[in-house]
């Protein structure tokens, strides 16, 4: 019996070691997808099933490690292409088709630690992943919701804070939720983003639409 007692909080202070190695990480996030987030119903039933099924996600690392690794100031980006609409709930997104770009500053094991990091992020979004590209990111926070995030030549986001002037039909709210349940981010508008790389058989150019998120993420 008191072995049994005895190896049972022994479990959980290695469960929760664990636990801490992979919540001891914070930062920046940004999300952009090719269907507006922050709309009213009528915008977003003329959009589902036609846009919605290409996004990019971004990560800052402000502080912390990721399995055991060091990865403060370090960013990855996750471009994907899904099957249908993300977020809409009577449309199966998968699978989705998707390429990772992490940040050309990191090492061998901190390259490793970013992907791993963002596959957890993104779950099923990131099960097939046709190429892993590295490139210098730079991501930065230009106000609350404005950020760029720029990789070399192969992705980028810019966006500023919804206003008064990007109301359209008076019924807006946030119709559909960012792609990473992590992170605590609120609806932007995107100045403009791009994706020309491979691997998706797709490339993209994209200004003016209410189809961001800029938040953080961890603690």
């Amino acid at each position: 019996m008191q072995k049994r007692f005895f190896g049972l909080p022994l479990v959980l202070v290695v469960a929760g070691i664990t636990v801490s190695a992979h919540a001891a990480i914070r930062g920046r996030y940004v999300e952009v997808r090719n269907a507006d987030v922050w709309t009213g119903p009528c915008f977003a039933n003329s959009q589902v099933d036609l846009q919605g099924n290409e996004a990019m996600m971004g990560w800052k690392v402000t502080g912390g490690t990721w399995n055991g690794v060091n990865l403060k100031g370090l960013s990855v980006i996750a471009v994907l292409k899904a099957k249908a609409t993300l977020g809409d709930h009577y449309h199966d997104p998968y699978p989705a088709e998707s390429v990772i770009i992490v940040d050309q500053q990191a090492n061998e094991a901190q390259r490793a630690a970013l992907e791993n990091f963002a596959r957890a992020q993104a779950g099923r979004l990131l099960d097939h992943v046709a190429r892993v590209e590295t490139a210098p990111i730079t991501f930065k926070t230009v106000a609350h919701d404005a950020v760029s995030l720029q990789a070399g030549k192969l992705a980028m986001i810019r966006t500023r804070a919804l206003c008064s002037g990007d109301v359209i039909c008076g019924n807006e709210f946030t119709y559909y939720p960012p792609l990473v349940k992590d992170a605590n981010a609120m609806p932007a508008y995107t100045e403009e983003e791009a994706y020309n790389g491979r691997g998706l058989g797709v490339v993209w150019n994209r200004i003016d639409r209410r189809s961001a998120f800029v938040g953080t993420f961890g603690r």
